[in-house]
């Protein structure tokens, strides 16, 4: 592995070690960006994520929603936003969350760790914005 995708490894690990169940995304947000990552893009439903990092761009491919040609849902920002509560009351996994958002319409999303914003997009132009709170990590 490259001196990036060991820090990027290496800060998901520790994130996911100290991360609570409920309310747990500002706080991996906040260790990404201590290790350096301004933003997170992921494309639906192939589950590929890319880390633009102070230092390049890292690329991680996750498991694909779906496989073979599939039309795309229509974006329901109720459906997605309540996805995004499920996720963040503890009741869904990350999996299960990326599926959740999918099915709302939801293609791709950026989640900017600079201004604690995280963008979700439809295959039209359709895009919702969810801040989220900032946090103090104690170490």
């Amino acid at each position: 592995m490259s001196n990036l995708t060991t820090k990027l490894t290496e800060a998901q690990k520790f994130a996911m070690s100290i991360r609570p169940k409920v309310g747990g995304f500002p706080i991996l947000a906040e260790v990404l960006r201590e290790a350096g990552v301004l933003m997170n893009r992921w494309y639906l439903p192939s589950c590929q994520a890319i880390y633009i990092m102070k230092e390049g761009s890292v690329v991680q491919q996750g498991n694909p929603l779906v496989s073979g040609v599939h039309e795309i849902p229509k974006f329901h920002r109720e459906d997605l936003i309540k996805a995004i509560r499920t996720d963040q009351e503890g009741k869904s996994t990350f999996p299960e969350f990326l599926k959740a958002t999918w099915e709302a319409g939801v293609v791709g999303y950026d989640a900017d760790f600079t201004n604690r914003k995280v963008i979700y997009y439809g295959v039209n132009g359709e895009s919702y914005l969810e801040e989220y709170p900032a946090v103090t990590l104690e170490r």
